[in-house]
């Protein structure tokens, strides 16, 4: 665990994506800085926050249930209960959970991601989404990535800009990964409200923060080559699996669950 490391200062003077997402929240992990954007963004913005965090307790539940028991979390965030390895070892106690931020912020309290249950096990990978190749050697450490493992970029995806390829990253991300793998993915949506997307793009934007948004079609190439389940690609509150339906809220938050062929 790299968590004990000597820790990078934490610029207050900027705003950062993961205190903006734990304003939206509610949180109280954020600068002044931070919630000045928070503010300037249109209501979407936190609706999106609250919904994203749903789908990912929702679709983490799903894959403990299938047997998963293996997670890389890839763009984890400031620690906001319940995460993901409570919601994973609630169903099998055994799961093994490694995340991944390059954030300091969320290294500073990587202690309270990693509070495991004796039977699994959680690690913290202080890395850069676009130096794949260091999260997987990171991540081997903890997971074996000869069994499945359920790889989830949630809240991530609309802060890579196309000149970065992140359709190449994800892609060398799930070749790493077995047959049987899961990758679990959301992305903020550019053709749902166009209008609403762009003010929360130019207010992120004022921040010093890129956010690329994308069409439906844009959001698919990140899925192909696998197996999207039911129910396919589709806004955060209309992915549900054995549990009972969420309210119907509109929403410009796609997200899929596609599985590794």
């Amino acid at each position: 665990m790299t968590a004990g490391t000597s820790q990078p200062p934490i610029d207050t003077s900027r705003p950062q994506s993961a205190r903006v997402y734990d304003a939206l929240l509610g949180g109280k992990d954020n600068y002044p800085v931070d919630q000045a954007v928070a503010e300037q963004l249109p209501i979407e913005a936190k609706i999106g926050a609250h919904q994203n965090r749903a789908f990912m307790n929702r679709a983490t539940a799903w894959l403990a249930g299938e047997g998963v028991d293996q997670f890389l979390d890839i763009g984890t965030g400031i620690p906001t209960a319940p995460n993901l390895h409570q919601i994973a070892q609630e169903i099998n106690p055994a799961s093994r959970v490694v995340y991944c931020d390059n954030d300091p912020i969320v290294l500073r309290h990587a202690e309270a991601l990693l509070i495991s249950r004796p039977e699994g096990a959680t690690d913290y990978v202080p890395a850069d989404v676009r130096e794949p190749g260091t999260i997987i050697e990171a991540a081997h450490k903890v997971l074996d990535f000869r069994r499945p493992v359920a790889m989830s970029m949630l809240g991530l995806l609309h802060f890579l800009p196309d000149d970065v390829d992140p359709v190449g990253i994800v892609r060398t991300l799930t070749d790493a990964l077995s047959p049987g793998s899961y990758v679990v993915l959301s992305q903020g949506a550019s053709d749902v409200n166009p209008e609403r997307g762009q003010q929360g793009a130019d207010e992120y934007d004022k921040g010093g923060i890129r956010l690329a948004l994308r069409t439906r079609a844009e959001f698919a190439l990140f899925l192909d080559g696998l197996a999207v389940t039911e129910p396919g690609l589709v806004t955060a509150p209309e992915w549900f699996r054995d549990t009972p339906a969420p309210e119907p809220e509109h929403s410009g938050l796609y997200v899929a669950v596609a599985r590794v062929p």
